[in-house]
């Protein structure tokens, strides 16, 4: 599974800055919506879902990184969303540090082996040092959109 296969190049937001982590994650649900990936009736499920799931442990992985997360019936297959913010974003992360990159991802409970594929292609990339650095360096979705592409290339 590549990194273009989950996420929606329509639904990358380059300056997702002074925003508090419930408002990140609302962001990037619109976004969702607004790229035609999720229906607008599903976005209030969707957001209670991630944010359930936020209350239970924190998403925010450390390194700058928070990859929020859901299943709900109403996606048919997995589908991301990526924020940036310049400014950090308090997400509560294991390492007690702000959060730069924000990657939103929602799959179907029913298809479990996606989500696991999603996920691992997800943490794959945000794992490497230079992918980071670069997303964090992308001030317009195109840029997130060409590094997603170049990612893709290099796996």
């Amino acid at each position: 599974m590549k990194l273009s296969d989950i996420i929606v190049s329509d639904a990358l937001i380059a300056d997702l800055n002074d925003v508090t982590r419930d408002e990140a994650i609302k962001r990037l649900m619109s976004a969702l919506v607004d790229s035609g990936a999720i229906s607008a009736r599903s976005v209030k499920d969707a957001t209670a879902a991630v944010l359930t799931r936020e209350k239970q442990a924190t998403t925010g992985i450390g390194k700058g990184v928070a990859l929020p997360h859901a299943k709900i019936k109403t996606v048919k297959q997995a589908v991301g969303a990526i924020g940036r913010s310049a400014t950090g974003i308090e997400f509560g992360a294991l390492d007690s540090k702000p959060v730069y990159i924000v990657i939103l991802l929602l799959s179907n409970p029913d298809n479990p082996d996606e989500h696991l594929q999603a996920m691992e292609t997800i943490f794959k990339h945000v794992q490497r040092d230079i992918f980071r650095k670069f997303l964090r360096q992308s001030e317009t979705p195109q840029a997130i959109a060409d590094l997603i592409v170049e990612a893709d290339e290099l796996t």
